[in-house]
């Protein structure tokens, strides 16, 4: 999830129950009016996305009749224009079976020690997860936006080399022809004011940069202004709104995001069924996707693939990503017929608990077929009219079917199906089989000897490690305003303070001591003596700092964002320095001899050992922190001192709501992160979704790191640490 789809699951979950219930009455009402209103909707009305099934089979044909009258009359009604659809520069959207959302702080997408981007090692690595991706969502925003106040743009032009790498990095998912889109955020209106709409903005950067399309975070619909100023640059966009769009707007938001429900019965898309060429994108999150996996190929649908959100890894079992894996190479080898008119879902079928779709072509059928029992199914599953001249074809398997004669006389195909398994026919209209299908049924063959019930459905959260801090003993002459922190046994008990309010494993960090990342920690660690910085480092002390070890970083966009001409501006000698990276800080310290402190050091020196939530106590004291600043453009920390009712027990200043200060680092096989302490001055107004604050000792903010360009912040500074021997 990038934490719009944790936010989606939730709002989704509570929607759907709300919802049925409302449809349940809704539909109760409708079977007590006249016949001529029932003509005016559907005894089956959608719930949220989707539209229910027929409850039995004997409905089936009644279910389809009635679904047939509804979809011309909403078509009608919202007076649908399919021009968008027929436009041959956004047609690729209706083979877009599988969207990658993938962080920018994905490791193998960026090279943070070489400085380059990796397209090739990540979308190798998708190849080999789940058969590849057809397009990708570069999510460059959420969740470090708002941490200062550049707003979505300006995170984008951070993005390492500026706009000339980036567009470089999008011809390279071009070269492996993967489509790209980037988000749109409408919510983010507490940051800079880059003085003119979105869909402007949007339109000349994602020219400028090549990319194909923008997804809507938490968007309704895509607003059509956003397709017209792209038509205007002469560039134009695919729209991917995440939320339930109105109808009207399914003339050009060609995809959409699925938070889907998924019972026995398969529903089926409500906006695939109005325009059988938009792309529904299904989310499935949780620890296993079988269930959305299956939805998706029962509409002919793609699927959205979201192990990396927000820092929080939650990748496939070994089982989903071979499903995922086979029923994409289906959907992509026969794409035209999935977006037949002549679509037919809930196709009839022999067994009880097998479901089919049926997707008509000139030439060719395809059957997508699910069967939700949790157990094998064996023997007869199709009738059909065997017709002389026409071939059928057991894709799932890579095998030729004989029809064979049922016991009341009709020809039926036969074949296994294991339990929450898939299956697929192919009818060929003709003796010839073209070289695409031998193709795919002997790739299909191959793969199907090892069962999908043969693979793990094992679940395991993804493995963190801490990057030790070198223990360091700084010179008597660097130990002037450094404050002896006495050795302790500390309860070290924090909280990962992070936009998505779930707890599951995956979550927030994993210290050395423990066995998978979570939000909670509670430890009692022996802490040796050890030096603090009794405030956090100034731009008077890193002036010096550069001026006798020439220090300059590799990456230096944002070095010290707020200097001009070499030095801060005047007056700010005082001031904690800001727009430093986890690298420049550590390069300080270094050269003073220390180290950047350990977070329970951190907490310690701030704490002392009474467990109290502030520097200062238990209640919230606001004139012990600087006035927060709520405006879209950065002013300036206050200078250090300036809040001495701020003091903690030993003496120590600072330590909350003046700017963050860089503790440890994380990683993982995909991402890298730092906790942050005592959050920050900045509080940007208008969203929930803005990174949070943590003033609260017992609280740090995860902040997922890519490279020094877009990682400096003008909130986040530094203190030093030092060991006593």
């Amino acid at each position: 999830m990038h934490v719009d789809r944790i936010k989606g699951w939730s709002r989704a979950s509570f929607g759907r129950t709300t919802v049925l219930a409302f449809s349940a009455l809704l539909f109760i009402a409708g079977a007590c009016s006249l016949r001529t209103a029932r003509a005016q909707d559907t005894a089956y009305p959608p719930i949220d996305a989707q539209i229910p099934g027929p409850a039995k089979a004997a409905d089936r044909q009644a279910w389809l009749e009635d679904l047939h009258r509804w979809r011309q009359e909403r078509l009608d009604r919202i007076g649908f224009d399919d021009s968008n659809y027929r436009r041959p520069e956004l047609a690729w959207t209706q083979r877009n079976f599988v969207c990658s959302q993938m962080m920018i702080e994905e490791r193998d997408f960026y090279d943070h020690n070489k400085m380059v981007y990796t397209v090739d090692r990540y979308l190798d690595r998708v190849e080999r997860e789940i058969g590849g991706t057809d397009s990708v969502l570069v999510w460059d925003t959420y969740p470090n936006l708002g941490v200062d106040d550049r707003n979505q743009f300006d995170r984008l032009r951070d993005m390492p080399g500026g706009i000339a790498a980036v567009k470089e990095m999008v011809s390279d998912f071009h070269r492996r022809g993967v489509k790209v889109f980037f988000p749109e955020t409408p919510w983010d209106r507490g940051t800079h004011n880059e003085g003119r709409k979105d869909w402007v903005v949007q339109a000349e950067l994602m020219k400028e940069i090549g990319a194909d399309g923008l997804m809507g975070d938490t968007m309704d619909g895509m607003p059509r202004v956003y397709l017209s100023a792209s038509d205007a640059v002469h560039h134009p966009l695919a729209l991917h709104p995440e939320g339930l769009p109105p109808e009207e707007t399914l003339a050009w938001n060609e995809m959409t995001w699925g938070y889907w429900s998924y019972p026995f019965v398969p529903m089926i898309s409500r906006y695939k069924w109005l325009e059988t060429r938009h792309m529904p994108m299904l989310v499935s999150g949780g620890r296993h996707r079988i269930d959305g996996i299956q939805a998706a190929f029962f509409n002919g649908a793609g699927f959205s693939n979201q192990q990396d959100v927000i820092g929080i890894h939650n990748g496939f079992t070994a089982r989903d990503a071979e499903a995922i894996l086979r029923v994409m190479l289906i959907e992509r080898a026969f794409a035209p017929l999935l977006v037949s008119p002549d679509w037919q879902p809930h196709a009839p079928t022999v067994q009880e608990g097998v479901f089919a779709s049926r997707f008509p072509g000139q030439d060719q059928t395809l059957w997508t077929i699910i069967s939700r029992n949790e157990y094998e199914v064996t023997g007869a599953q199709v009738e059909i009219t065997a017709t002389p001249g026409t071939r059928y074809f057991d894709l799932w398997h890579g095998v030729e079917l004989g029809p064979q004669a049922s016991l009341n006389g009709k020809a039926v195909l036969s074949f296994n199906i294991e339990s929450k398994g898939f299956g697929a026919i192919l009818e060929v209209h003709s003796q010839e089989v073209p070289a695409a299908v031998t193709k795919i049924l002997q790739e299909m063959h191959e793969r199907s000897i090892k069962p999908l019930s043969e693979y793990s459905d094992r679940w395991e959260p993804l493995q963190q490690t801490m990057v030790k801090i070198e223990a360091a003993k700084a010179p008597n002459n660097q130990l002037d305003g450094m404050i002896l922190i006495p050795a302790a046994d500390f309860e070290f008990k924090v909280h990962g303070i992070e936009v998505n309010n779930h707890n599951e494993l995956g979550m927030d960090v994993q210290y050395p001591w423990e066995d998978a990342p979570h939000r909670d920690h509670d430890r009692l660690i022996s802490i040796k003596p050890f030096y603090i910085d009794r405030y956090p480092v100034t731009n008077a002390q890193f002036k010096r700092f550069l001026e006798e070890s020439h220090y300059h970083p590799r990456d230096n966009h944002n070095f010290l964002r707020d200097w001009h001409d070499g030095t801060y501006p005047t007056g700010w000698g005082q001031k904690p320095v800001t727009w430093v990276s986890l690298e420049d800080a550590r390069a300080y310290a270094r050269w003073a001899g220390k180290r950047l402190p350990n977070e329970w050091e951190w907490q310690y020196a701030a704490q002392g050992l009474d467990g109290r939530a502030y520097p200062w106590g238990n209640e919230w004291d606001p004139r012990a922190v600087p006035e927060p600043d709520k405006n879209r453009r950065l002013t300036s920390p206050d200078e250090i001192g300036a809040h001495p009712r701020g003091s903690s027990p030993f003496g120590v200043m600072d330590m909350v709501g003046n700017v963050w200060q860089w503790t440890n680092e994380f990683e993982d096989p995909h991402t890298r992160s730092a906790t942050l302490r005592g959050g920050s001055y900045y509080q940007p107004q208008g969203s929930w979704w803005y990174f949070p604050q943590a003033y609260r000792l017992d609280q740090h903010g995860k902040y997922l790191l890519m490279a020094p360009s877009v990682d400096r912040s003008g909130t986040i500074g530094f203190r030093c640490a030092a060991d006593v021997n």
